[in-house]
């Protein structure tokens, strides 16, 4: 009987996914700092690469599907956003969710705007610092960035 549970406990602890969506560190296993070529490691080649310049510099943009990675100064990654519904937070919280499930599941989130066209972030907008940010359009998350801030 020992045995019959040990076995499902293991299989249930094997099924369960990690946090696709780690605040201030990542999203899908891209964390920021990533170089570009541990980026197509682990999402394989993008659907486009783009090369252009704004405000900040040069900058190189990987898009996948579900996913934008930007390399502000053509270095390491810095910033992951996911419009994709199963990325989650540990706590469940993603693409999809709402306002009020953001506001009670992830700790330290401060929300600004509204549930209709806002957004919720971790971490302090202040220049160096990674942020997660949580955008929201018709009082549901339709992205999940994290990235350093710039300005």
């Amino acid at each position: 009987m020992r045995l019959a549970a040990a076995l499902v406990a293991a299989l249930v602890l094997a099924g369960a996914a990690p946090a696709a969506i780690v605040v201030g560190r990542g999203i899908g296993g891209v964390t920021i700092g990533m170089s570009r070529s541990a980026v197509r490691a682990k999402l394989g080649k993008p659907a486009k690469v783009v090369h252009a310049t704004n405000e900040f510099g040069p900058y190189t943009q990987f898009r996948f599907a579900g996913y934008t990675v930007n390399f502000q100064g053509n270095g390491t990654a810095t910033s992951v956003e996911t419009t994709l519904a199963r990325e989650r937070t540990a706590a469940g919280v993603g693409v999809g969710s709402t306002w009020g499930q953001v506001k009670t599941k992830v700790p330290g989130v401060v929300c600004e705007g509204s549930p209709e066209l806002g957004h919720c972030h971790v971490g302090k907008l202040l220049p160096g610092r990674t942020v997660t940010d949580f955008f929201f359009k018709k009082s549901h998350v339709q992205s999940v960035l994290v990235g350093v801030v710039l300005d």
